[in-house]
């Protein structure tokens, strides 16, 4: 038994949930995996794993063999990349996430440019709405809008964005637009219905933060459906700054309540602390660094001038 390939099954089995769905992501016959499980167990003369007919769940000593084995993993990968050269040339792969919208319009045209100029590097570029713990899914860099409330990770700040009202011009004519975000309950509102539908829009005021939760006319999941809808004159939106700049810019759409724009947001780029960058990861963080503060400075420029909004209320 080769117990180092018998450790990756096992942990890329818990991490897809059943046997088969390893097989397929590892591209080995079902049963060379269930052997390879099997033979780990009676190594260790002790069940690892409960196969049930939905999900492959962890016993007591396989939660913490499977723990033990991820570190033994990264280590062993670890050198093995130092010994391959990783660390003096960039080369590999790299995994990075991005919001799916976000990594869409900004990040993907990045990678692009980055894989012309580094040809000895590979990307999996995974676009996602949801948190991804980085070091459980082994993610090299990701791309996060908002505070982080994980401070474990190291992070460089690449720009701003904020979330804006906005609607067409033909809604506009006809119906009187919003004075205060109190109006918007008059309203007919455009919901972003993704991993929860957001209901709930802040907005800045002299006292404070407000939340208007609105009753939606139109939900949709998806951030640029989203848009098409307000710009289409179904109603008001609530989106961030990047994903109407195209529609601010050409004016299908035109921001509303600004006086009462909620304070901008961060966007930073973040990864897992490490001892020693990979060169590889070093050169995608100076490659995508400049070009996503251009491309952050654009979205200000067609949305706030290139300045933040100076006529909220004091």
């Amino acid at each position: 038994m080769d117990r180092f390939e018998a450790m990756r099954t096992l942990v890329a089995a818990v991490d897809a949930g059943s046997l088969s769905a390893a097989s397929r992501q590892l591209n080995i016959p079902l049963p060379t995996v269930s052997r390879r499980v099997s033979d780990l167990e009676t190594l260790l003369g002790c069940p690892l794993v409960v196969r049930t007919q939905r999900r492959l769940l962890l016993t007591e000593a396989g939660a913490a063999y499977v723990a033990s084995a991820r570190r033994v993993l990264d280590e062993l990968a670890e050198a093995e990349r130092a010994v391959s050269g990783e660390y003096r040339a960039p080369r590999g792969e790299l995994l990075i996430t991005a919001p799916i919208q976000f990594g869409k319009t900004h990040v993907a045209p990045i990678v692009h440019e980055f894989l012309d100029a580094y040809p000895e590097v590979t990307v999996r570029l995974a676009l996602t709405d949801g948190i991804v713990d980085l070091v459980e899914a082994h993610v090299d860099v990701a791309l996060r809008l908002g505070h982080l409330p994980d401070s474990r990770l190291v992070s460089r700040r690449v720009g701003t964005l904020r979330w804006l009202a906005c609607a067409s011009p033909d809604y506009l004519a006809r119906r009187a637009p919003p004075a205060t975000p109190a109006d918007l309950t008059g309203h007919a509102c455009i919901a972003y219905e993704g991993l929860e539908l957001w209901r709930d829009w802040t907005f800045a005021g002299p006292r404070g933060e407000q939340t208007i939760v609105v009753r939606p006319r139109y939900s949709v999941n998806t951030a640029d459906a989203v848009v098409a809808g307000a710009a289409a004159g179904l109603g008001i939106a609530y989106v961030m700054s990047y994903q109407a700049a195209e529609s601010l810019r050409d004016g299908t759409l035109v921001e509303i309540l600004r006086a009462w724009a909620p304070a901008p947001f961060p966007v930073q780029i973040v990864h897992a602390p490490r001892a020693q960058l990979p060169v590889k990861l070093r050169a995608f963080l100076d490659f995508v660094t400049p070009r996503l503060q251009r491309r952050l400075r654009g979205v200000a420029a067609i949305v706030d001038g290139g300045r933040a909004p100076d006529d909220r209320p004091i």
